[in-house]
């Protein structure tokens, strides 16, 4: 089998996702996707007349982020109409999930040139239509099978099954708001950072939006939890509550509330993008790779706990690739919520010096259908800077599934 050779990866920076507050909320999702897809071309200077597909994560495919965004995104950016496009939802996972398709498409020699990414406006008015967000889309047999609560809730009943506290979930948040603030004031992030422009050529955004460096531990333990008064509310007219559904589950669990505003991703609007290539492409037309793709895998895990599947997943990608934890020199794992970083660092008995090195999502922020494409080119780009070798990218998604993927520098 043919490898995937990563050539390039590029990003925007991650404006306030709220609608009249954050820099790009104005913007069209297909203008924020086009920005990275032309920051590839005019970066390696590809043809995109060649591109065999952009394989495009775009969680809320509705209204302007609806037909078919990568497809759209890469006419905006000026490729050529013969570079075709799709679109995907893993939820969370999906720009990883572009990712590892991309990678595959070219490892099986069916494609020579993908572009892989993702947008998602989390400032888009009506992302998730009417109603609370339900995974389950109000289907009572499958919420009869397989109870799905409100996803900060699911974070509050694994820190409460597993007895990780709020303190530590702070302290970790903490971190990661203290390791961003290092990464931007050292320019960690500039290699893959490429400015928003208006129409008129006008920078809308060329900085990092979210992150607040000014957080403390007394900040953060003055934060009223976000999802206890949620966990009562109806989700239904037959009066079935968030709390309801955990207990046809774990009925005896008294659920702790520990999860708020300082230790939880951060909403945003944002893109980013990867080019692979087969080997033989690229020694034809002169592209020099960073890395290549090692292993691929997806893995499913508790719907109800929902969050917890990065460790099987990594497990399972580890596994594939004939490697163990102590074969990979950086992890990224996604900081939907602190738990979710938490747990899997204390499973997995990991170096934190290794684990979300230049801070995660609670910090920068997390726009669910790019973060997977945005962690690969952290990671690459972490990798380079520190001349080593090998990373691991994993994240939760929604319906208790995680993808992961390993690369390796070249």
């Amino acid at each position: 089998m043919a490898e995937a050779w990563i050539i390039d990866a590029c990003r925007t920076p991650r404006g306030i996702g709220k609608l009249g507050k954050g820099a790009l909320s104005g913007m069209h999702p297909h203008h924020v996707a086009s920005t990275v897809l032309k920051g590839l071309a005019e970066r390696t200077g590809v043809d995109t007349a060649k591109v065999d597909d952009v394989i495009w994560g775009t969680s809320a495919q509705r209204g302007r982020q609806g037909g078919n965004l990568g497809r759209m995104a890469a006419l905006d950016a000026g490729y050529d109409v013969r570079s075709s496009g799709v679109t995907l939802d893993r939820f969370c996972g999906s720009g990883l999930t572009a990712v590892a398709l991309s990678a595959a498409s070219v490892m099986s020699g069916m494609e020579d040139l993908v572009v892989a990414g993702g947008t998602e406006m989390m400032s888009m008015p009506g992302r998730h239509g009417d109603g609370p967000l339900m995974m389950d889309a109000g289907n009572l047999h499958l919420r009869a099978l397989h109870p799905q609560t409100n996803q900060g809730i699911a974070a509050d009943v694994i820190a409460s099954l597993f007895g990780i506290t709020r303190e530590a979930l702070d302290q970790l948040a903490l971190t990661s708001q203290q390791r961003a603030a290092y990464a931007i004031a050292n320019g960690h992030f500039d290699r893959s950072l490429v400015p928003v422009l208006g129409e008129d050529g006008a920078v809308v955004l060329d900085h990092e939006e979210f992150p607040r460096p000014q957080t403390t531990l007394e900040g953060l333990s003055q934060l009223k939890p976000s999802f206890e008064a949620l966990a009562d509310m109806p989700i239904d007219d037959s009066g079935t509550t968030h709390r309801d559904l955990v207990r046809q589950v774990y009925p005896d669990l008294e659920i702790q509330f520990v999860h708020h505003a300082g230790n939880s991703s951060g909403v945003v609007d944002g893109a980013a993008a990867v080019l692979l290539a087969s080997p033989a492409y690229a020694q034809a037309h002169g592209l020099k790779p960073r890395a290549r793709v090692v292993a691929m895998a997806n893995c499913g895990d508790s719907p109800t706990l929902m969050l917890d599947a990065p460790i099987s997943a990594a497990r399972k990608v580890l596994a594939k690739a004939g490697l163990t934890t102590a074969d990979i020199d950086l992890f990224e794992i996604n900081e939907a919520f602190a738990v979710v970083a938490e747990r899997f660092m204390r499973v997995l008995e990991l170096d934190r010096d290794k684990v979300n090195v230049n801070g995660g999502a609670i910090a920068l922020g997390h726009p669910i259908g790019a973060t997977g494409a945005i962690l690969v080119g952290t990671i690459l780009d972490e990798l380079e800077r520190r001349d080593l070798r090998r990373g691991l990218v994993t994240m939760c998604t929604g319906g208790g599934m995680a993808p992961a993927v390993i690369i390796e520098r070249i």
